[in-house]
Protein backbone atom coordinates (compact mmCIF):
# COMPACT_ATOMS: atom_id res chain seq x y z
CA UNK A 1 0.00 0.00 0.00
CA UNK A 2 1.92 3.00 -1.28
CA UNK A 3 -0.70 5.75 -1.07
CA UNK A 4 -0.71 6.23 2.70
CA UNK A 5 -1.05 9.80 3.97
CA UNK A 6 1.44 11.24 6.44
CA UNK A 7 0.40 10.09 9.93
CA UNK A 8 1.56 11.98 13.02
CA UNK A 9 2.84 9.55 15.71
CA UNK A 10 0.37 10.87 18.30
CA UNK A 11 -2.70 10.75 16.05
CA UNK A 12 -5.19 7.89 16.53
CA UNK A 13 -5.61 5.72 13.45
CA UNK A 14 -8.71 3.87 12.26
CA UNK A 15 -8.33 1.16 9.61
CA UNK A 16 -11.48 -0.41 8.14
CA UNK A 17 -11.83 -2.71 5.18
CA UNK A 18 -13.07 -6.06 3.90
CA UNK A 19 -11.73 -9.40 4.99
CA UNK A 20 -8.37 -10.47 3.48
CA UNK A 21 -7.52 -6.92 2.36
CA UNK A 22 -4.35 -6.63 4.45
CA UNK A 23 -5.71 -4.39 7.23
CA UNK A 24 -3.82 -6.13 10.04
CA UNK A 25 -0.51 -5.95 8.17
CA UNK A 26 -1.05 -2.24 7.60
CA UNK A 27 -1.82 -1.67 11.29
CA UNK A 28 1.32 -3.57 12.27
CA UNK A 29 3.44 -1.52 9.86
CA UNK A 30 2.06 1.78 11.23
CA UNK A 31 2.68 0.62 14.82
CA UNK A 32 6.24 -0.44 14.02
CA UNK A 33 7.05 2.91 12.45
CA UNK A 34 5.21 5.27 14.77
CA UNK A 35 4.24 3.34 17.88
CA UNK A 36 0.83 2.64 19.32
CA UNK A 37 -1.43 -0.15 20.50
CA UNK A 38 -3.30 -2.16 17.86
CA UNK A 39 -6.94 -2.46 18.91
CA UNK A 40 -9.29 -5.04 17.43
CA UNK A 41 -12.51 -3.96 15.71
CA UNK A 42 -13.52 -7.34 14.32
CA UNK A 43 -16.51 -9.10 15.88
CA UNK A 44 -15.11 -12.62 15.39
CA UNK A 45 -11.61 -11.92 16.67
CA UNK A 46 -12.84 -10.97 20.15
CA UNK A 47 -13.47 -14.63 21.05
CA UNK A 48 -10.89 -16.62 23.00
CA UNK A 49 -11.50 -19.88 21.14
CA UNK A 50 -10.34 -18.72 17.70
CA UNK A 51 -7.05 -17.49 16.37
CA UNK A 52 -6.36 -19.26 13.07
CA UNK A 53 -9.92 -19.45 11.73
CA UNK A 54 -10.51 -15.71 12.28
CA UNK A 55 -7.03 -14.62 11.08
CA UNK A 56 -6.13 -13.03 14.41
CA UNK A 57 -2.60 -11.64 14.73
CA UNK A 58 -0.06 -14.32 15.60
CA UNK A 59 1.43 -14.70 19.05
CA UNK A 60 4.72 -13.36 17.67
CA UNK A 61 3.00 -10.23 16.32
CA UNK A 62 1.20 -9.70 19.61
CA UNK A 63 4.53 -9.98 21.43
CA UNK A 64 6.23 -7.49 19.10
CA UNK A 65 3.61 -4.71 19.31
CA UNK A 66 0.95 -4.15 22.00
CA UNK A 67 -2.47 -5.51 21.01
CA UNK A 68 -5.84 -5.12 22.75
CA UNK A 69 -9.36 -6.60 22.58
CA UNK A 70 -8.23 -9.77 20.82
CA UNK A 71 -9.47 -13.06 22.26
CA UNK A 72 -10.74 -11.44 25.44
CA UNK A 73 -14.34 -12.76 25.33
CA UNK A 74 -15.44 -16.29 26.28
CA UNK A 75 -16.91 -18.38 23.47
CA UNK A 76 -20.13 -18.79 25.47
CA UNK A 77 -20.76 -15.04 25.70
CA UNK A 78 -22.66 -12.69 23.45
CA UNK A 79 -20.79 -9.53 22.52
CA UNK A 80 -22.34 -6.49 20.89
CA UNK A 81 -21.13 -3.18 19.48
CA UNK A 82 -22.18 -1.66 22.80
CA UNK A 83 -19.89 -4.03 24.69
CA UNK A 84 -17.04 -3.20 22.32
CA UNK A 85 -17.58 0.55 22.69
CA UNK A 86 -17.41 0.25 26.49
CA UNK A 87 -14.22 -1.83 26.21
CA UNK A 88 -12.48 0.44 23.71
CA UNK A 89 -13.28 3.78 25.37
CA UNK A 90 -10.58 3.56 28.12
CA UNK A 91 -7.98 2.78 25.44
CA UNK A 92 -8.69 6.10 23.71
CA UNK A 93 -7.12 7.94 26.65
CA UNK A 94 -3.67 6.40 26.21
CA UNK A 95 -0.90 6.18 27.17
CA UNK A 96 -0.27 4.68 23.71
CA UNK A 97 -2.16 6.05 20.71
CA UNK A 98 -4.78 3.56 19.45
CA UNK A 99 -4.54 2.00 15.99
CA UNK A 100 -8.03 0.52 15.65
CA UNK A 101 -8.37 -2.07 12.88
CA UNK A 102 -11.10 -4.42 11.75
CA UNK A 103 -13.92 -5.22 9.40
CA UNK A 104 -16.96 -4.68 11.63
CA UNK A 105 -18.42 -1.44 10.34
CA UNK A 106 -20.89 -1.14 13.19
CA UNK A 107 -18.02 -0.87 15.68
CA UNK A 108 -16.55 2.09 13.77
CA UNK A 109 -19.97 3.73 13.49
CA UNK A 110 -20.50 3.38 17.24
CA UNK A 111 -17.07 4.88 17.89
CA UNK A 112 -17.19 7.86 15.51
CA UNK A 113 -20.93 8.59 15.38
CA UNK A 114 -22.02 7.65 18.89
CA UNK A 115 -24.28 4.86 20.10
CA UNK A 116 -27.51 4.84 22.05
CA UNK A 117 -27.31 3.49 25.60
CA UNK A 118 -29.71 0.58 25.11
CA UNK A 119 -30.40 -1.65 28.16
CA UNK A 120 -29.10 -5.22 28.15
CA UNK A 121 -31.45 -7.82 26.68
CA UNK A 122 -33.00 -10.11 29.34
CA UNK A 123 -31.79 -13.72 28.96
CA UNK A 124 -35.33 -15.04 28.42
CA UNK A 125 -35.90 -12.78 25.42
CA UNK A 126 -32.53 -13.70 23.93
CA UNK A 127 -33.24 -17.39 24.41
CA UNK A 128 -36.56 -17.02 22.60
CA UNK A 129 -34.98 -15.00 19.78
CA UNK A 130 -32.31 -17.68 19.29
CA UNK A 131 -35.04 -20.18 18.37
CA UNK A 132 -36.90 -17.99 15.87
CA UNK A 133 -36.36 -18.05 12.10
CA UNK A 134 -35.09 -14.93 10.37
CA UNK A 135 -38.49 -14.19 8.80
CA UNK A 136 -40.16 -14.14 12.22
CA UNK A 137 -37.49 -11.84 13.62
CA UNK A 138 -37.94 -9.46 10.69
CA UNK A 139 -41.68 -9.41 11.22
CA UNK A 140 -41.12 -8.36 14.82
CA UNK A 141 -39.27 -5.12 14.04
CA UNK A 142 -40.55 -1.87 12.61
CA UNK A 143 -40.10 -0.66 9.03
CA UNK A 144 -37.81 2.20 10.05
CA UNK A 145 -35.37 -0.14 11.73
CA UNK A 146 -35.55 -2.66 8.87
CA UNK A 147 -34.55 0.02 6.37
CA UNK A 148 -31.42 0.86 8.35
CA UNK A 149 -29.90 -2.59 8.89
CA UNK A 150 -28.63 -5.46 6.75
CA UNK A 151 -31.71 -7.68 6.79
CA UNK A 152 -29.65 -10.67 5.60
CA UNK A 153 -27.45 -10.45 8.68
CA UNK A 154 -29.18 -12.52 11.34
CA UNK A 155 -27.15 -11.05 14.20
CA UNK A 156 -28.22 -7.51 13.27
CA UNK A 157 -31.87 -8.48 12.79
CA UNK A 158 -31.97 -10.44 16.04
CA UNK A 159 -30.45 -7.52 17.93
CA UNK A 160 -33.19 -5.21 16.62
CA UNK A 161 -35.86 -7.76 17.52
CA UNK A 162 -34.51 -8.17 21.05
CA UNK A 163 -34.35 -4.41 21.63
CA UNK A 164 -37.94 -3.92 20.53
CA UNK A 165 -39.18 -6.90 22.53
CA UNK A 166 -37.29 -5.93 25.68
CA UNK A 167 -37.85 -2.16 25.76
CA UNK A 168 -41.02 -1.54 23.77
CA UNK A 169 -39.06 0.94 21.64
CA UNK A 170 -37.61 0.28 18.22
CA UNK A 171 -33.89 0.20 17.64
CA UNK A 172 -34.31 3.20 15.31
CA UNK A 173 -35.95 5.18 18.14
CA UNK A 174 -33.09 4.36 20.51
CA UNK A 175 -30.54 5.35 17.88
CA UNK A 176 -32.25 8.70 17.45
CA UNK A 177 -31.18 9.47 21.04
CA UNK A 178 -27.52 8.81 20.26
CA UNK A 179 -25.01 10.77 22.42
CA UNK A 180 -21.84 12.45 21.13
CA UNK A 181 -19.21 10.06 19.74
CA UNK A 182 -16.32 8.81 21.86
CA UNK A 183 -13.87 9.66 19.08
CA UNK A 184 -14.73 12.27 16.47
CA UNK A 185 -13.68 11.53 12.91
CA UNK A 186 -12.01 14.94 12.62
CA UNK A 187 -9.54 13.97 15.36
CA UNK A 188 -8.21 10.79 13.72
CA UNK A 189 -6.53 9.45 10.62
CA UNK A 190 -9.33 7.31 9.16
CA UNK A 191 -8.28 4.84 6.45
CA UNK A 192 -10.68 2.70 4.42
CA UNK A 193 -8.79 -0.14 2.73
CA UNK A 194 -10.26 -1.24 -0.58
CA UNK A 195 -9.05 -3.31 -3.52
CA UNK A 196 -10.09 -4.47 -6.99
CA UNK A 197 -12.61 -7.30 -6.82
CA UNK A 198 -10.46 -9.93 -8.58
CA UNK A 199 -7.40 -9.10 -6.44
CA UNK A 200 -9.42 -9.54 -3.27
CA UNK A 201 -11.12 -12.75 -4.43
CA UNK A 202 -7.74 -14.31 -5.21
CA UNK A 203 -6.52 -13.54 -1.70
CA UNK A 204 -9.72 -14.96 -0.19
CA UNK A 205 -9.36 -18.18 -2.21
CA UNK A 206 -5.78 -18.67 -1.06
CA UNK A 207 -6.33 -17.63 2.55
CA UNK A 208 -8.60 -20.49 3.60
CA UNK A 209 -6.05 -23.02 2.34
CA UNK A 210 -3.45 -21.20 4.43
CA UNK A 211 -5.74 -21.40 7.47
CA UNK A 212 -6.15 -25.14 6.99
CA UNK A 213 -2.37 -25.54 6.75
CA UNK A 214 -1.96 -23.55 9.97
CA UNK A 215 -4.34 -25.77 11.95
CA UNK A 216 -7.85 -24.34 11.52
CA UNK A 217 -9.38 -27.82 11.45
CA UNK A 218 -7.74 -28.76 14.74
CA UNK A 219 -8.91 -25.46 16.24
CA UNK A 220 -12.53 -26.25 15.38
CA UNK A 221 -12.15 -29.89 16.44
CA UNK A 222 -11.05 -28.74 19.91
CA UNK A 223 -14.33 -26.82 20.29
CA UNK A 224 -16.67 -29.36 18.69
CA UNK A 225 -18.11 -30.63 21.98
CA UNK A 226 -19.12 -27.05 22.85
CA UNK A 227 -20.40 -26.13 19.40
CA UNK A 228 -23.61 -24.10 19.65
CA UNK A 229 -24.85 -22.43 16.46
CA UNK A 230 -26.97 -19.98 18.48
CA UNK A 231 -23.84 -18.34 19.93
CA UNK A 232 -22.10 -15.61 17.91
CA UNK A 233 -18.66 -17.17 18.39
CA UNK A 234 -19.69 -20.24 16.42
CA UNK A 235 -21.00 -18.23 13.48
CA UNK A 236 -17.50 -17.08 12.48
CA UNK A 237 -16.97 -17.89 8.82
CA UNK A 238 -15.37 -21.30 8.41
CA UNK A 239 -16.47 -22.61 11.79
CA UNK A 240 -19.91 -24.01 10.76
CA UNK A 241 -18.41 -25.50 7.60
CA UNK A 242 -15.49 -27.24 9.31
CA UNK A 243 -17.74 -28.40 12.14
CA UNK A 244 -20.05 -29.99 9.55
CA UNK A 245 -17.06 -31.77 8.02
CA UNK A 246 -15.91 -33.04 11.42
CA UNK A 247 -19.41 -34.41 12.04
CA UNK A 248 -19.19 -36.32 8.76
CA UNK A 249 -21.80 -34.17 7.00
CA UNK A 250 -19.56 -32.99 4.14
CA UNK A 251 -16.12 -33.59 2.70
CA UNK A 252 -13.24 -31.29 3.55
CA UNK A 253 -13.21 -30.02 -0.04
CA UNK A 254 -16.92 -29.18 0.20
CA UNK A 255 -16.37 -27.42 3.54
CA UNK A 256 -13.48 -25.46 2.07
CA UNK A 257 -15.56 -24.37 -0.92
CA UNK A 258 -18.55 -23.42 1.24
CA UNK A 259 -16.38 -21.36 3.60
CA UNK A 260 -14.68 -19.62 0.68
CA UNK A 261 -18.03 -18.74 -0.91
CA UNK A 262 -19.27 -17.37 2.44
CA UNK A 263 -16.12 -15.29 2.77
CA UNK A 264 -16.53 -13.84 -0.74
CA UNK A 265 -20.15 -12.94 0.00
CA UNK A 266 -19.17 -11.37 3.30
CA UNK A 267 -16.41 -9.31 1.68
CA UNK A 268 -18.88 -8.03 -0.91
CA UNK A 269 -21.28 -6.89 1.83
CA UNK A 270 -18.41 -5.23 3.71
CA UNK A 271 -17.22 -3.31 0.63
CA UNK A 272 -20.75 -2.12 -0.09
CA UNK A 273 -21.25 -1.00 3.51
CA UNK A 274 -17.91 0.81 3.75
CA UNK A 275 -18.31 2.61 0.43
CA UNK A 276 -21.81 3.78 1.34
CA UNK A 277 -21.02 4.95 4.88
CA UNK A 278 -17.37 5.96 4.95
CA UNK A 279 -17.27 8.77 2.43
CA UNK A 280 -15.19 10.92 4.77
CA UNK A 281 -12.45 8.31 5.17
CA UNK A 282 -9.22 8.23 3.14
CA UNK A 283 -9.40 5.38 0.64
CA UNK A 284 -6.32 3.14 0.43
CA UNK A 285 -5.90 0.75 -2.52
CA UNK A 286 -4.59 -2.51 -1.05
CA UNK A 287 -3.38 -3.72 -4.44
CA UNK A 288 -0.94 -0.84 -4.94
Amino acid sequence: MTDLPEIAPDRPVLIAGPTASGKSALALDIARRGGGVIVNADASQVYDCWRVITARPSEAEEAEVPHALYGHVACSASYSAGHWLRDVTPLLRGPARPIIVGGTGLYFSALTQGMADIPETPPAIRAEANTLPLATLLAGIDAGTRSGIDIRNRARVQRAFEVQAATGRSLADWQADTPAPALALRDVCALMVDAPRDWLLDRINRRFDKMLAMGALDEVRAMLDRYDPSLPAFRAIGVPELAAHLRGEMTLDAAREAATVSTRQFAKRQRTWFRARMGGWTRIDAAR
